[in-house]
């Protein structure tokens, strides 16, 4: 009767303890849901695409102002103006890119793309 006992003890224990896991993966589940969804909602609110007439976009991370005549789709080539690191990794002078997003949540200055960029050149 004592193993009994034991037996029932433990599997209703066991038991508690697969439901209270469950029910935490649900709830840390929904939770990583309703961040993401808030984060993207803020993303939107926050999101510029356009400063003094210039169209904002990202290109590998990093956002910049085009002020071409046609605008920039995610994708397009572009070359981009010499910077620090990229001297260090490509050399002196201006350096390829892809467009990887448009607009920016980023709030500081801006650099300036230089040109659209051959399809040969990145």
């Amino acid at each position: 009767m004592a193993d009994a006992h034991r037996r029932g003890y433990r599997e209703g224990y066991e038991s508690g303890s697969e439901r209270a896991a469950s029910s935490s993966r649900f709830r840390v589940e929904q939770l990583e849901r309703r961040v993401k969804e808030l984060e993207q909602k803020l993303d939107e609110a926050v999101r510029v695409y356009e400063m003094d007439g210039d169209q904002v976009v990202g290109v590998d991370g990093y956002a910049y102002r085009w002020r071409g005549d046609e605008p920039l789709a995610v994708g397009d080539r572009v070359l981009l103006p010499e910077n620090y690191v990229s001297s260090m990794k490509y050399g002196r002078g201006p350096f390829p890119g892809v467009v990887t997003e448009l607009g920016t949540t980023y709030r500081g200055p801006l650099s300036f793309i230089i040109r659209r960029a051959p399809a040969d050149d990145v």
